[in-house]
């Protein structure tokens, strides 16, 4: 929208842009899934790959009612699983804000601490990362996002990955995590699991064998379903064909009585397979990909150490395709 404003000194014009109508809506992603199943190092992933600089992220658990020690001292309090226990309508109103490009004054909950703290200013920019336990509780929430992802690892190796996180950062002994556990199943049947039907791509690492230690060599299954554009993946997967030996697949299935495409990755691809299959991606996408770090697919943070996954290169790359093609048309 142009105005313009009389110079009363020279009887010039001049153009006044209003630039919050002028700016490119951003676009958001949504990760969701249950506790520890590995939505921040998804999301902390994404902004490595664009810079911080394009990314905001935000956790949309930030949006507790009750700090940990008030949840001690209520009977029959609910879970932070549970929509009682959130301000979903203040969740919803700020997720519709950032969609349309204008900040909000966003809660903090300290996870390590289990404290509210003050709230943060948060300016969208061109593209908005949400992560959460809740995120697509609602339909007007949902309508905010261009690309939907739920992570859905084996259960076994999610309780391994909170207990693991839980003790080692937010100070927890083992009793305690299993004793969450079992308190918060209940509500992870009734309000995390049923989102995933609201994805448009279902993401599940998980170990090739029994072994739940094996870090980057995790393979990944990928349900894509066709609420969004999957292309190239016939070609994609092709490049990885050798002899009998196929390390990525792709497969017309049902998920949940529905058609889909599914895509599985072996942990175990060989890198210059994998570089392979970056460089067809990479190759048809579109030219603003020149501002992505190609360097950073696929690492991520294992204690202190960084450390490179082939499965998660491949899930990241077609996921900065769909956030670069939503980018293009917004």
């Amino acid at each position: 929208m142009v105005t313009t404003v009389d110079s009363s000194s020279d009887n010039l014009t001049w153009p006044v842009v209003d630039r919050r109508r002028a700016r490119q809506r951003p676009v958001l992603l949504g990760i969701v899934g249950d506790s520890a199943a590995g939505k921040t190092t998804l999301t902390n992933g994404i902004v490595r790959v664009f810079g911080e600089e394009r990314v905001t992220a935000i956790c949309v658990d930030d949006y507790h009612r009750y700090d940990r020690q008030a949840r001690k001292q209520m009977t029959n309090a609910p879970t932070p699983l549970n929509p009682a226990c959130n301000y979903m309508e203040i969740m919803e109103q700020h997720l519709k804000l950032l969609a349309s490009g204008e900040p909000v004054l966003k809660p903090v909950y300290n996870h390590d601490r289990g404290t509210l703290d003050a709230p943060e200013l948060i300016e969208p920019k061109d593209f908005v990362v949400i992560e959460g336990l809740l995120a697509y509780h609602t339909k007007s929430m949902r309508d905010c996002f261009d690309v939907k992802l739920y992570l859905d690892p084996p259960e076994d190796l999610r309780r391994h990955w909170k207990m693991r996180r839980d003790c080692t950062k937010r100070s927890y002994t083992p009793e305690e995590v299993n004793k969450d556990l079992d308190k918060r199943e209940p509500d992870s049947a009734a309000f995390i699991r049923p989102q995933r039907e609201f994805a448009d791509i279902v993401v599940r690492f998980h170990p090739s064998g029994p072994d739940l230690e094996v870090g980057g060599a995790l393979a990944v299954r990928l349900v894509l379903r066709p609420t969004l554009p999957h292309p190239y993946l016939i070609e994609i997967a092709e490049q990885t064909r050798v002899d009998h030996y196929q390390p990525l697949r792709l497969m017309l299935a049902r998920d949940r009585g529905k058609p889909v495409d599914v895509l599985e990755v072996d942990g175990s691809i060989p890198e210059e397979m994998s570089t392979k299959i970056e460089d067809v991606i990479w190759d048809h996408m579109h030219k603003d990909g020149s501002h992505v770090d190609r360097d950073a697919i696929g690492l991520f943070q294992d204690g202190d150490e960084i450390r490179r996954s082939e499965s998660l290169a491949v899930t990241q790359l077609l996921l900065v395709h769909q956030l670069m093609g939503a980018r293009v048309s917004s």
